[in-house]
């Protein structure tokens, strides 16, 4: 049988299928579902991942893979899936992280023997990657907004997997409601789609609910009218939001994130919320033709905000997850950034800065994929070794844990966007779209080009501040508890799961112009250009932008001049030093007797200067309880509190949840229990329905 994408892709979707059968079958002995249900999707992602990049080495003549799963059974359905290059991209995504992920659950899963059922988080696991792999391929609207609601119902169910905590359950409902608002959104978006697109093809078959029909209408965008493009967007933009994790609608996100098992929240932080990015790039760029440059200033302007408040808020974080969780609002911003300044580009006809702005956008996509999931399987390996979230009860782990001290340290770099690790490139060609599209029109809008620039680069030294943070809290110093002090290193599957994540950082760090090279079928179907003739210069070694005056930059010569630096002091020390004699004391202590943990720094003290320089939006509040002995002079016991305000929970979603539960009972009396007010209400509803017809 020959490997090729169409016989690897059934394989995968089979692989997947057969975990979730694996998991369920084997219920009653844990071992064994958890060896055959994340064994499966183990190999099943390896599938996967395979199968995508040889579609996207394939080239940008090569022709996309559609397969039928099931027959037709129901009228406008089409079980369809369609490998282009867009799905093959996001479908690299869901099966890389799948992979490792999975295999990192081999050694997670051994935490919930004897307490919970591994068989059922092996099953709604497999469910959640079969339904996310067919998300990002479905061909059909209906079929997209049927996996669409499997992949959250299944992600609902992983988030709720330790419900006996209140935390747990209110976390899961508040995930729920919000992503079938979402849901909602999209709905009405693809019906308006639907009624374009059966204009454009003549009919209102099941072609007309086609992703075939609905790009159809970028070439003749007259079929939907001004009003209906605005609408459609807005709609696609909340509902994909949604899911994304934009500010203002990103509530759902560091609430579900801390509490879901490590192995789900790497996977939501990873790929979940990149199916929101994934919907945007096929609608903005793929379905709605030219853009109106509002479209453009409205996501760059969400994307700004999302990554500066997220950054900012992460700060303010103890919980090791629920920063992680933060920070994935941030970088969903900085990907945002990228689409709205492509958006801004295509709408000024300069095809070749919005193909530049695109391409950091989706760069950053996969980086963040990796890099963050990379993150979050170190603070799941943290939380399996010392049981706590609370960065204040750490400390000292890198001697104890020194292999996910050092994964975890890779990934911070990597976010804090330093060479030469994978996060800076991205945030890089962004930076470079930024500041080479102030140059592109005379209105006051070009402003918006260095304003974002500049709160880009807050951003990231707000995130290397954040990280230097998480890091040393976490890992260095001294144990702050009897937990941390008797910590562990993960088992070898979950340091295997993160070797493998440390590799792709480095991978699309040293070569970013090979990768790019492999964009180029995306870049083709979405704006027309292919991205590794525009980017790469001096036989791929140096990337540069499209301006001849722009910058460039080679992260493997930054890597090499830094080897042949670091070689210096080694050479000193073979030549001057290598018979000296090495003497180990103690740390230095200031003059006193010796350090003790509580004179170490910790989140909340290493976080003040921030939160009172940024208090016009944290509203810090704090409260202190003092225990006297006899006398106020003789203190026997502080106990110190400090809170900071959520202004968009507290602001915004706290009055509305009230509003909504005052409207809902004052439509109790709609209920009267009385058949002839019933009848009433059909009979009005059936005749506004008529008017509206008419």
């Amino acid at each position: 049988m020959d490997i090729t994408p169409t016989t690897l892709l059934p394989l995968t979707l089979m692989g997947y299928v057969l975990g979730c059968a694996a998991g369920l079958l084997f219920l009653r002995h844990e071992k064994l579902a958890n060896l055959c249900s994340f064994g499966c999707a183990t190999l099943a992602a390896l599938c996967g991942t395979v199968a995508c990049v040889m579609s996207l080495t394939a080239g940008p003549a090569a022709a996309p893979i559609q397969l039928q799963l099931l027959p037709t059974l129901i009228p406008y359905v089409q079980f369809t899936v369609r490998l282009d290059p867009l799905s093959a991209f996001f479908g690299l995504i869901v099966s890389l992280l799948g992979f490792a992920l999975s295999l990192y659950s081999l050694g997670y899963a051994r935490g919930f023997y004897g307490r919970k059922n591994v068989g059922v988080l092996g099953a709604f696991f497999n469910l959640l990657l079969l339904a996310t792999t067919l998300v990002v391929m479905a061909d059909n609207a209906f079929f997209f907004l049927m996996v669409w609601e499997i992949m959250a119902l299944s992600a609902y169910c992983l988030v709720s997997f330790e419900h006996e905590k209140p935390e747990t359950r209110s976390a899961g409902v508040l995930y729920f409601v919000m992503s079938h608002i979402g849901t909602g959104c999209i709905m009405l978006g693809f019906l308006l789609l639907f009624q374009a697109s059966g204009r454009v093809l003549g009919n209102y078959g099941p072609d007309a609910y086609s992703f075939a029909g609905f790009h159809a209408l970028t070439g003749n965008v007259s079929w939907l009218s001004s009003g209906s493009r605005d609408a459609a967007f807005l709609l696609f933009l909340i509902g994909f939001g949604v899911k994304a994790g934009i500010v203002p609608l990103h509530t759902w996100l560091p609430a579900a994130h801390p509490v879901a098992p490590s192995n789900v929240s790497a996977f939501m932080s990873g790929v979940l919320i990149k199916t929101g990015i994934y919907g945007m790039t096929r609608v903005f760029f793929d379905f709605l033709g030219t853009p109106p440059m509002w479209w453009g200033v409205t996501v760059l302007s969400i994307g700004t905000i999302s990554a500066v408040l997220g950054v900012l808020y992460a700060l303010m974080q103890h919980d090791l997850k629920r920063l992680l969780a933060y920070h994935s609002i941030e970088n969903i911003g900085i990907i945002l950034m990228g689409f709205g300044a492509s958006l801004m580009f295509l709408h000024m006809n300069h095809p070749l800065l919005a193909t530049l702005a695109l391409i950091a956008g989706l760069y950053h996509t996969i980086n963040h994929a990796v890099f963050k999931g990379l993150l979050f399987l170190g603070a799941g390996a943290v939380l399996h070794a010392t049981h706590t979230r609370d960065m204040e009860q750490m400390g000292g782990l890198a001697k104890r844990m020194p292999q996910t001290a050092f994964f975890f340290l890779v990934g911070a770099v990597a976010i804090s966007a330093l060479p030469p690790l994978n996060g800076f490139v991205s945030e890089w060609l962004t930076y470079q779209s930024l500041l080479q599209g102030f140059g592109t029109t005379d209105s006051l809008l070009r402003l918006m080009f260095p304003i974002g620039g500049a709160l880009l680069a807050l951003t990231s030294a707000l995130a290397a501040a954040c990280f230097v943070k998480a890091f040393g809290i976490t890992f260095l110093a001294q144990p702050r508890s009897e937990a941390a002090a008797q910590a562990h290193e993960a088992p070898l599957t979950m340091l295997l799961a993160q070797a493998v994540l440390v590799a792709a950082c480095v991978f699309l760090g040293l070569f970013p112009t090979v990768f790019l090279q492999v964009l180029d079928p995306l870049t083709q179907q979405l704006t027309g250009l292919q991205i590794s003739q525009q980017l790469t210069l001096a036989n791929g070694l140096v990337l540069s932008g499209v301006n001849q005056n722009g910058g460039t930059v080679s992260t493997l010569g930054i890597t090499l001049l830094g080897l042949c630096l670091l070689s210096i002091p080694f050479v000193l020390w073979l030549v001057f030093a290598r018979r000296a004699k090495t003497r180990i004391g103690p740390t230095w202590d200031c003059g006193l007797k010796g350090l003790t943990p509580r004179m170490e720094y910790t989140a909340t003290g290493f976080s003040k200067p921030i939160r009172m320089i940024f208090k016009a939006l944290f509203r810090p509040r704090r409260e202190v309880q003092r225990e006297y002995d006899f006398s106020p002079y003789f203190t026997t016991s502080i106990r110190f509190e400090a809170h900071v305000e959520e202004v968009f929970e507290t602001r915004i979603y706290r009055p509305l949840n009230r509003w909504v539960l005052w409207a809902s009972r004052r439509m109790r009396a709609l209920q009267a229990g009385s058949l002839q007010a019933y009848l009433i209400y059909i009979f009005i509803t059936l005749l506004l329905l008529l008017l509206f017809a008419l």
